[in-house]
């Protein structure tokens, strides 16, 4: 993920800021415990799209 992108991109839902996560392929708000897909390249900013955020399998990340 580009982080000039990645420093702009805010949470749909809370404008919180993202973090990117490879292993989910997505971009996570901690806020609001959701992951945001990127498809092809791109993120996939829509609130009814997200996934849930689950923890555990992200903790390692920063």
């Amino acid at each position: 993920m580009d982080h000039k992108l990645l420093e702009i991109l805010v949470c749909p839902v809370c404008k919180g800021r993202l973090q990117w996560n490879a292993a989910r392929t997505g971009l996570v708000c901690r806020g609001d415990k959701l992951v945001f897909p990127v498809k092809d390249g791109i993120p996939v900013m829509l609130a009814d799209k997200a996934l849930p955020l689950d923890e555990e399998s992200t903790s390692a990340q920063p």
